[in-house]
């Protein structure tokens, strides 16, 4: 039976290589589980180390050199400067304001700079008193509903976690705000309150600014008191030094590369001819107008509808953030500054700072031509500032017209009232100022460095991106009016985007532009009722609101009531979006559209006559349904008439004296219940 005996061992074979044949399955073994433990071991080892070695990494990148030189304490000892004027500017005026302060500083005997906060790091205020006569200046402009300025964010955030100790620093703050808005100046009184707080010294009053009276004289009001309040506190007085100091020098170029030559970039050169994403203020999305139209049937304004179309630029918005636009000035008006002056307008040159040390190398991209400068980045559609007219001055050759133009730039009481009547209520932009003073013919080079820079403009986005993800919708109306001197000025932006015809390809249809997030947004639970309010080019967001709420239904989602209050001037006139309007109205979307025709019958209606009207239903929506209030238009009137009539809704049916009614208003607003998107 061999088969049975397969198994064991032949009898033929010795002991000896029984022996021999274990040693070498034994050796093989061991050679197998040796490599393996090496093999595991080394695998291990060396990814251990890698690990280890990952947080060297960042210590590798802080050798290397820094992005800026955040310290603005040691640029002044190096630039030996004694005054820091810190701007927070939305549009260019506190900047403005701050240039001209460090400006006037040398008159003094004392060297001042103008710095940008988003460039430094302010914990540094605290070493101010390092430096010999030293105090820091806050010129700060307030945003939207109290909020600070993009380039001021870091700055309000800083000092509302700061502890730190400012018990060595002297300053002064001049607040840019308008009277107009809820939180007047809030961003000043909150700056000057808080380095107050912190120990800092307050050498001079808070200066408040009113944008709605006349911020100019405002300005020179609180400037020609500050400086003696400088000179008591630091031991200093004034040189006697009035005369003009030019802060750029004027480079022609007679033989220069012209694609090195700028043609209205914001920020990188050939920008426009290369996109490329993030696009924000300093790299703007070159747009294509897919859609122009005229939306009122009559009247003497152009109201109009526009498309934006945003595809492949990975711009993303929200119902209710803003479009910023950068528009172009009218050529006409460019080519006639050019003939006044007699300048040949395609000269190409640069404008260098003789402050080596400034961070501004130049007031615009620069070398660019004077067309280009006049066109896309200078601001010469606005009556003039009055240092304008004390700089410009000295080019008068007629002694009336030099005397007249430094009587109105002077801090004297008829000279604010002088600039008062002849520039701001007669609307002089530069060029009627040139044409009525045919003496003054300044170097077209120093016009250039004086003009404030051209500002984009801010729209309501009129689209929901849930439902128009690849495009942007603007809604506004012409501005053009007869000034005081009979003269036709027009809007900049609005004349500009009038003219924007929807075509195939062609830079006349293209609109340089980036999305400004809003806090006016519509409530997370679509279930909660909105009320919108909102007369004219206000009913703005709330197209984009009404689009998302139909979107959010066809979506499944239980929608709350969505009621609007829209105004304007005759139903057959200016009622914009009517088709849209009732179109929701009967998807049942739009569960109410209460429309005021101010001009249709003898007296006049308005939003807030209609709220009055529906007063119990409007009570009933925000006391028991939670409702959220949404107000957008002019700040002056409607926005003020609408809330007064909040406070008495809210004080009849809430059983409320005025001073609670308008308390249980104020908290509506801080429960971001009571939005305001409105200007003035």
């Amino acid at each position: 039976l061999t088969a049975m005996g397969e198994p064991s061992m032949d009898p033929t074979i010795s002991a000896a290589d029984s022996t021999a044949q274990q040693d070498s399955l034994f050796s093989m073994m061991d050679v197998f589980l040796i490599s393996l433990i090496t093999g595991l071991f080394t695998y291990w080892f060396f990814f251990r180390k890698k690990k280890e070695e990952v947080p060297d990494l960042p210590k590798m990148q802080s050798v290397a050199a820094p992005v800026r030189d955040s310290s603005f304490i040691e640029k002044m000892k190096k630039t030996g400067r004694n005054i820091v004027v810190f701007y927070g500017s939305q549009t260019g005026t506190a900047e403005e304001f701050a240039n001209r302060l460090s400006k006037d500083a040398h008159r003094y005997g004392l060297r001042g700079m103008a710095a940008d906060p988003e460039e430094y790091d302010l914990s540094d205020l605290s070493r101010l008193s390092e430096i010999d006569k030293s105090l820091a200046v806050f010129c700060m402009a307030t945003y939207g509903e109290g909020d600070p300025t993009d380039n001021a964010q870091d700055f309000y955030d800083w000092l509302q976690e700061a502890d730190a100790d400012l018990s060595g620093l002297r300053f002064a703050v001049f607040g840019l705000g308008n009277k107009t808005y809820e939180h007047f100046n809030a961003m000043g009184k909150y700056v000057d309150k808080r380095l107050e707080e912190l120990g800092g010294q307050r050498i001079f009053e808070l200066g408040l600014g009113d944008d709605d009276g006349n911020l100019e004289e405002d300005f020179i009001t609180w400037r020609e008191q500050f400086w003696p309040a400088v000179c008591e506190h630091l031991g200093v007085e004034a040189t006697g030094e009035e005369s003009s100091i030019r802060q750029y020098e004027l480079v022609v170029h007679t033989d220069v590369n012209m694609n090195k030559v700028y043609t209205g970039e914001m920020g990188r050169l050939k920008s426009y001819e290369n996109q490329k994403p993030p696009f924000d203020a300093k790299n703007p999305f070159l747009a294509q107008v897919t859609e122009n139209r005229k939306l009122n049937e009559g009247g003497e304004r152009h109201l109009m509808h526009l498309e934006l179309d945003i595809s492949n630029s990975k711009i993303r918005y929200e119902s209710g953030d803003h479009v910023a636009v950068y528009p172009a000035n009218d050529s006409s008006l460019v080519n006639q500054i050019g003939e006044i002056l007699g300048t040949d307008l395609d000269t190409v040159m640069s404008l260098n700072n003789l402050d080596e040390e400034s961070n501004k190398k130049h007031p615009f991209p620069c070398p660019t031509s004077y067309r280009t400068a006049l066109t896309y980045y200078l601001d010469i559609t606005n009556p003039p500032r009055t240092n304008v007219l004390y700089e410009l001055a000295q080019y008068a050759t007629d002694t009336g017209e030099q005397e007249h133009l430094r009587k109105m730039a002077s801090s004297a009481a008829e000279g604010k009232a002088l600039y008062l009547s002849w520039v701001v209520e007669a609307r002089r932009n530069i060029l009627a100022i040139l044409q009525d003073m045919p003496s003054l013919r300044p170097p077209i080079d120093h016009l250039c460095e004086l003009l404030p820079r051209l500002q984009a403009r801010y729209y309501s986005i009129a689209s929901s991106s849930k439902v128009h993800p690849n495009s942007i919708h603007i809604c506004a109306v012409t501005v053009e009016y007869e000034t005081k001197t009979g003269r036709l000025n027009k809007g900049v932006a609005t004349n500009w985007l009038k003219n924007k015809v929807p075509e195939q390809n062609g830079s006349s249809s293209l609109v340089p532009m980036y999305v400004r997030k809003s806090q006016f947004r519509l409530p997370f639970k679509p279930s909660t009722p909105v009320i919108m309010i909102g007369p004219g080019t206000g009913i703005a967001p709330f197209i984009g609101f009404i689009q998302e709420r139909a979107w959010l239904k066809q979506q499944g989602k239980e929608v709350g009531e969505t009621v609007l209050y829209y105004g304007c001037r005759r139903e057959h006139e200016d009622y914009l979006y009517r088709e849209e309007l009732a179109r929701f109205q009967k998807e049942g979307v739009l569960t109410q559209l209460n429309v005021a025709f101010s001009r249709d019958q003898a007296e006049k209606v308005y939003v807030q006559h209609l709220l009055k009207k529906n007063k119990e239903n409007v009570w009933k929506l925000v006391n028991e349904g939670m409702a959220h209030i949404y107000v957008c238009g002019d700040a002056r009137n409607m926005a003020r008439d609408v809330q007064n009539t909040f406070y008495e809704i809210v004080s009849e049916f809430g059983n409320m004296s005025q001073p609670q009614a308008v308390d249980y208003v104020k908290k509506l607003m801080t429960k971001g219940r009571y939005s305001l998107d409105v200007w003035s």
